[in-house]
C-alpha cells in the first residue's frame, strides 16, 4: 500500500539500511558532482548496473508508521513490531497476533510478550516525535499492560515540559472479533480484499533477526502493498509504453552530456542506446501497476482519505464525480451517457481509458485513476458476487438469533453442507467458481461468527459452548464430511498432517465414482477359469479390509481434531462472559443508547460515543502520569490532588487498536465523531496492521492460530 512499485529488497544492516534490487553488489559510484567519471570508465559497465541494479544507502529513516491518511496509521507490515507475538500459548489465547482474552489477570513483567513491549516502545516514541503529553486510558489487559509500560517509561522531565496535551486510548482487539470477520459496508475494505498484494520480500533473520521467547519463529502477516493492475484495467494498446521514445530520449541526454568525446567513445554511447533496447525492461504491467499511496502518485493520498468515510455506493459515486472533473480539466473529449446516481463498471473503464490515452495525462492523473482502477476491482463481478453472499450470509445468522439457538445452529449447518455440496461440483468442473460461490472455507467463517454471536445471545444453552449437545453433534458431522468431500481447503491448521491422506482418500472416492458400471452378466463370465480363482478372492477381502481399516482409523483422527476445533470455537464465544470489559453489558443496550443506535455497530463506535458523551465506561482505566501519581500519594494529603481528566476533554484523541483495524471501523469512527458534536477534536486512529476477513481466518484457524 506505500512506497514504491519497484521490487527493492530491504536488508538492514548496522551501517544504514541498504535497498538493492538485486541480490549482487554494486559499486560504489565515485564522488563526484555528475557521476561523469564513473561512466568515462566503464560505460558498459555502467549500462549493465544502471539497468539491473540499485544501491541506496539510507542512514536515518525515520518510517515508524505507514499513513493510511493523515489520521489513519498502521504499523509496517513487515516490521519487527506488527510481526512480534502480541500472545503467548495459553488457555486464554487465540493467536500469537491478537491480544489473549481480558480476564483481568495481567501479565508479569518477565512474562510480557515481545509485541506489547515493543508496541508500547513504537507508541511512546510516537508521542515525542510529536511532541505530547499522552493521558493514557486503557481497556482490555493487554492495553493496559501496555499502558503501565508507557507510565512507567515516562520522567518527570517529560512530563514537565510544555507540551500539547492529547488523549491516547487503547484497546485490545479481542474485545471485539465480530467486525474484522464480518464483511461490512466499506469500499476501503472491498478493495483491499479484492487486490492482489506484493509477495513478502524480507525474511527475519540476518538484519532484524531476533528470535521471539515465545515460540520458535515470529508472525508473518499479509504486506499492506496492494498491486493495482492498472494495465490489466486497460487494453494492449492503451496500456502500452512508447519505449522507442524514451530510448531516443535517452540517447539524446546522453549524447549532449558527452558531446566532447570521440567517435570511438559514441560507438559506446550508441552501443548503450542498443543495450537498453534489448535488455528486459519491466513489463508495462509493472510500470503501470501502482499503490494507494507512493511517491509518484502522492496526489492520491487525499483521495484515499475521502474514501475512507464512505459506504461502498457512496465511495464509487465519489471516484465517479472524481473522474469526471478531471476529465473537464484535462479537456478531454469522451461521449459517453451517464445515469445520475448509477455506477457501472463500463462507465469507469470508459473514462480511465480516456484519461490514460496520452501519457502526460497518465501522469497528472495517476493517483485518481489508480483509486478508480482499485473501485473497479472491486466491483467486479466476481468479486461483488462474493462480497454479496458473504453480507446475505451474516444477515441471516443474525436475523437467526431473534429465534432459538437450534434455529442458528441449522443455518450454518446449512452453509457447511451447501459449501461441501458446491466445492464437489466445481472440483468435478461441473461448476464455475466466479459466481459468488462460498467455499467451505468461506463457511468455516461464517460458522466462527455464528459462534461469536451465539455466545452473546445464547451463552447457557450447552454446558461447554452456545448450542446443546444434540446441535453441536450436528455441526460436528457437518464439518467431518464436509472436509472428507473437500480436504483440499486451504488455510485450516487442523489438517496438518493428515491433508494428504484426505486427499488420497477423496480421490480414491473420485475413480469409485466415476468408474463405469459392470455391464449386464453374461453365463458365458462363468467359465472354468473365474471358477478356479475362488482360493484368491481371500486374498482380496484381506486387502479391503485393511483398506476400511484404514479409512476407518483416518476418520476417527479427523474426528478428533474438529473436536479440538469446535473447543476452540467453545472459547470464542466466550469473548462476552471472558472479557471483563464486556460482562455488564454496557457496550450493547442500556438507558442512554437505544438498540437502534448501537444495531450493527462496531466496538470501536460504541466505545467513542461513550467517551464522547462523557458516560462512564466500566472496565476504562486512567493511567496516571509521574507528577500524576506524585500528587495522588503525596501533595493528594494536603487537598493538592489532581481530579482524573476526561478523555473528552482532549482536543486530540488517539485511538490505537493493539490487534489491527479495518476500514469499517475507521467510518465508524468518524460517523461517532460527527454524532457528538464536537468538531473541535482531532480523532487519528491507528492500529497494529489493517484486517481483512482473509488476515482473520489465518489468525483464528490457520498457521498462526492456537488450534
Amino acid at each position: 500500500m506505500f512506497g514504491s512499485n519497484g521490487p527493492e529488497k530491504l536488508n538492514f544492516e548496522d551501517d544504514g539500511s541498504r535497498f538493492p534490487s538485486s541480490g549482487e553488489e554494486v559499486p560504489h559510484l565515485e564522488s563526484s558532482s555528475s557521476g561523469r567519471g564513473f561512466y568515462e570508465h566503464n560505460p558498459l559497465d555502467f549500462t549493465e548496473n544502471a539497468v539491473l541494479k540499485l544501491l541506496v544507502s539510507v542512514h536515518h529513516f525515520p518510517m515508524i508508521l505507514c499513513p493510511i491518511s493523515s489520521r489513519v496509521f498502521v504499523l509496517p507490515s513487515e516490521g519487527l513490531v506488527a510481526e512480534s507475538y502480541l500472545s503467548a500459548e495459553h488457555e486464554d489465547s487465540i493467536s500469537p497476533g491478537l491480544p489473549p482474552l481480558s480476564t483481568g489477570v495481567l501479565s508479569d513483567a518477565d512474562d510480557v510478550p515481545p509485541g506489547v513491549t515493543l508496541t508500547a516502545n513504537f507508541l511512546y516514541h510516537l508521542a515525542a516525535k510529536m511532541d505530547l503529553k499522552m493521558e493514557i486510558f486503557s481497556l482490555g489487559d493487554t492495553s493496559k499492560t501496555i499502558g503501565k509500560i508507557l507510565t512507567d517509561m515516562s520522567s518527570l522531565y517529560d512530563v514537565g515540559r510544555r507540551k500539547r496535551s492529547a488523549g491516547l486510548l487503547l484497546i485490545d482487539r479481542t474485545l471485539d472479533l465480530l467486525t474484522p470477520c464480518c464483511h461490512g459496508d466499506s469500499l476501503v475494505d472491498r478493495m483491499f480484499s479484492s487486490l492482489p498484494r506484493r509477495s513478502r520480500t524480507t525474511s527475519q533473520g540476518k538484519g532484524s533477526g531476533i528470535l521471539l521467547k515465545h515460540g520458535s519463529s515470529y508472525l508473518q502477516r499479509a504486506p499492506l502493498d496492494v498491486q493495482i493492475p492498472v494495465a490489466k484495467m486497460l487494453n494492449e494498446e492503451d496500456s502500452q509504453i512508447d519505449n522507442f521514445r524514451l530510448i531516443e530520449s535517452v540517447e539524446a541526454f546522453l549524447h549532449g552530456w558527452n558531446h566532447g568525446n570521440n567517435d570511438s567513445h559514441m560507438a559506446d554511447l550508441l552501443n548503450l542506446s542498443q543495450n537498453i533496447h534489448d535488455k528486459p525492461h519491466p513489463s508495462d504491467i509493472e510500470i503501470l501497476s501502482g499503490s494507494f499511496v507512493s511517491s509518484e502518485s502522492f496526489r492520491g493520498t487525499k483521495f484515499l482519505e475521502a474514501l475512507l468515510d464512505m459506504k461502498t455506493k457512496d465511495g464509487a459515486l465519489l471516484v465517479k464525480k472524481w473522474l469526471q472533473e478531471t476529465i473537464r480539466r484535462e479537456n478531454v473529449i469522451l461521449n459517453m451517457k451517464s445515469r445520475p446516481g448509477q455506477v457501472t463498471k463500463s462507465e469507469l473503464l470508459a473514462m480511465i481509458k480516456a484519461l490514460a490515452r496520452s501519457q502526460s495525462s497518465l501522469l497528472r492523473n495517476k493517483g485518481i485513476i489508480q483509486l478508480a482502477c482499485a473501485t473497479l476491482s472491486a466491483l467486479e463481478e466476481s468479486n461483488c458476487a462474493k462480497w454479496d453472499a458473504f453480507i446475505s450470509a451474516e444477515k441471516i445468522l443474525s436475523v437467526s438469533l431473534g429465534e432459538t439457538s437450534q434455529s442458528l445452529a441449522a443455518q450454518i449447518c446449512d452453509l457447511i453442507n451447501k459449501s461441501a455440496l458446491l466445492g464437489s461440483h466445481v472440483n468435478k468442473g461441473k461448476m464455475d467458481t466466479s459466481k459468488g460461490i462460498l467455499s467451505l472455507q468461506d463457511a468455516l467463517l461464517l460458522m466462527i461468527v455464528g459462534y461469536i454471536l451465539a455466545g452473546e445471545n445464547f451463552p447457557t444453552s450447552g454446558s461447554d459452548g452456545p448450542f446443546s449437545w444434540q446441535e453441536e453433534h450436528l455441526l460436528k458431522e457437518a464439518v467431518v464430511d464436509a472436509l472428507l468431500e473437500n480436504p483440499s481447503v486451504e488455510n485450516l491448521k487442523l489438517l496438518d498432517g493428515i491433508r494428504e491422506e484426505l486427499e488420497a482418500n477423496a480421490n480414491k472416492l473420485k475413480l469409485k465414482e466415476t468408474a463405469e458400471e459392470p455391464s449386464e452378466l453374461d453365463i458365458d463370465d462363468f467359465d472354468d477359469d473365474q471358477w478356479g480363482k475362488w482360493g484368491e478372492e481371500e486374498g482380496d477381502d484381506d486387502n479391503r479390509n485393511e483398506q476400511v481399516y484404514d479409512d476407518v482409523q483416518l476418520k476417527l483422527e479427523l474426528r478428533d481434531r474438529v473436536d479440538n476445533y469446535f473447543k476452540f470455537l467453545h472459547k470464542l464465544s466466550t469473548l462476552k462472559i471472558k472479557n471483563v470489559p464486556l460482562r455488564d453489558g454496557s457496550l450493547t443496550v442500556d438507558g442512554n443508547f437505544g438498540e437502534d443506535t448501537y444495531m450493527g455497530k462496531g466496538l470501536l463506535y460504541k466505545l467513542l460515543t461513550r467517551v464522547l458523551g462523557k458516560y462512564d465506561l466500566p472496565g476504562l482505566e486512567y493511567h496516571s502520569s509521574t507528577v500524576g501519581r506524585l500528587f495522588k500519594s503525596g501533595f493528594g494529603r494536603f487537598g493538592l490532588g489532581q481530579a482524573k481528566p476526561s478523555l473528552a476533554d482532549q482536543n486530540v484523541i488517539l485511538v490505537f487498536v493493539v490487534g489491527g483495524i479495518n476500514g469499517v471501523e475507521v467510518r465508524e469512527a468518524q460517523e461517532a465523531l460527527s454524532e457528538s458534536g464536537r468538531p473541535d477534536i482531532e480523532l487519528i486512529v491507528g492500529g497494529t496492521t489493517f484486517l481483512t476477513p482473509d488476515d482473520m481466518l489465518d489468525l483464528l484457524q490457520g498457521d498462526f492460530s492456537y488450534i
